[in-house]
């Protein structure tokens, strides 16, 4: 299917010159809840910006009644994007879409908005018939998903929730995205002059550094990954430190081995602080699930069809990433996506290869229109 290249092209360079990093996506959302009711349909939008510590920005929802028989979907882009990402000046070049070079394109996710908003024109133009849809923009996804975090998912009856939020080439199919937990540990010793009388005192980085000696870091198993990212602690040498933290992570495709590791990590701990004395104090942040699609499923049939009639090859991948999709997962929902054709995503070299954001439109496209069930 043809889509309107001057359209969705001036729409889609229109929406990258909205400013709407993390947690400031309001104008955005104002902007998507415009468009909806501009045709008529209804919106709901909830406080999911100020639920974040955000502005009056919120995930939108629009339901897009289907006129074939078959599975509903929901498509879904995320409104927000990473710094450096006030004033984008697009740039067309070469059948690139470029930033001016000072900031990020915004093509992440933005070029996904921009596939669902044209494939909603084309359908009225057209009357095409097509599945049951659902439109979902959330907010805060770079920030940590929390706008997906923050919905309300009984709102959402269908079970296929497809992303359109990937890089570089199409043809990637996902077997299977890690989880992760995030931890926040602190211990707290005593302090003391480090000179006149350290034995009055309890070394916090002493403890820590036996608990963090305790475990392995690095790579666990060929599913599972575990590291270090930040310690801080202490003031001067003879002062004996009376509180460091450190921050870890765990990662893996299998919720039961995330479990382990972070259990193994708090026992070392706690073992650690009662050999010196010290205590600790442990938060663990569940940062989102592993994702785990249903490869016999429909939607990644769906997808992988829609691939193949476009001349594209399915591979299958695992990653180590998350997204937003991982929140959907643990909310019970089975997740596809695709690459809309954004390379360099998150670095003022970001661009758009038009040409590859027309074969994920045209993809779009035949999962939304083509029956398979």
């Amino acid at each position: 299917m043809q889509y309107n290249k001057e359209r969705i092209l001036s729409r889609l360079m229109e929406m990258i010159q909205i400013d709407s990093v993390s947690y400031k996506e309001g104008p955005m959302t104002d902007y998507l809840q415009k468009y909806f009711e501009d045709r008529g349909y209804e919106v709901y939008r909830d406080q999911a910006g100020k639920a974040v510590g955000g502005d009056h920005s919120g995930n939108l929802l629009i339901h897009i009644p289907g006129t074939m028989e078959g599975e509903s979907i929901c498509l879904n882009a995320h409104q927000d994007t990473v710094e450096p990402g006030i004033g984008i000046v697009p740039v067309l070049e070469d059948g690139k879409l470029k930033s001016s070079g000072d900031t990020i394109l915004a093509a992440d996710d933005k070029s996904g908005i921009a596939i669902m908003l044209e494939l909603l024109e084309v359908l009225k133009e057209t009357g095409t018939p097509h599945r049951d849809m659902y439109y979902l923009f959330t907010i805060c996804e770079e920030s940590g998903m929390y706008g997906a975090k923050n919905f309300d998912y009984s709102k959402i009856p269908t079970k296929n929730i497809f992303s359109l939020d990937g890089a570089g080439n199409l043809g990637f199919i996902l077997k299977s995205g890690a989880g992760k937990d995030v931890l926040t540990i602190t211990f707290h010793g005593k302090s003391a002059h480090g000179g006149i009388e350290p034995e009055k005192g309890i070394n916090a980085i002493n403890a820590a550094a036996l608990a963090i000696s305790k475990v392995k870091f690095g790579r666990i198993d060929p599913e599972t990954t575990s590291n270090i990212g930040r310690i801080e602690g202490g003031a001067a040498t003879n002062i004996v430190t009376d509180k460091v933290t450190f921050t870890c992570e765990v990662r893996s495709h299998s919720q039961a081995q995330i479990e382990a590791q972070v259990q193994k990590i708090m026992d070392a701990c706690q073992e650690a602080a009662a050999e010196f004395g010290a205590t600790v104090d442990i938060d663990v942040d569940h940062f989102c699930p592993p994702h785990k699609p249903d490869l016999d499923g429909f939607l990644t049939k769906a997808t992988v069809r829609a691939l193949e009639l476009e001349g594209i090859t399915p591979e299958y991948h695992i990653s180590n990433g998350s997204g937003d999709s991982n929140i959907f997962s643990g909310h019970g929902f089975d997740c596809s996506g695709i690459s809309t054709g954004m390379f360099n995503v998150h670095t003022t070299d970001e661009y758009l290869d038009l040409a590859v954001f027309e074969q994920a439109f045209n993809v779009t496209w035949r999962i939304v229109t083509e029956p398979l069930d």
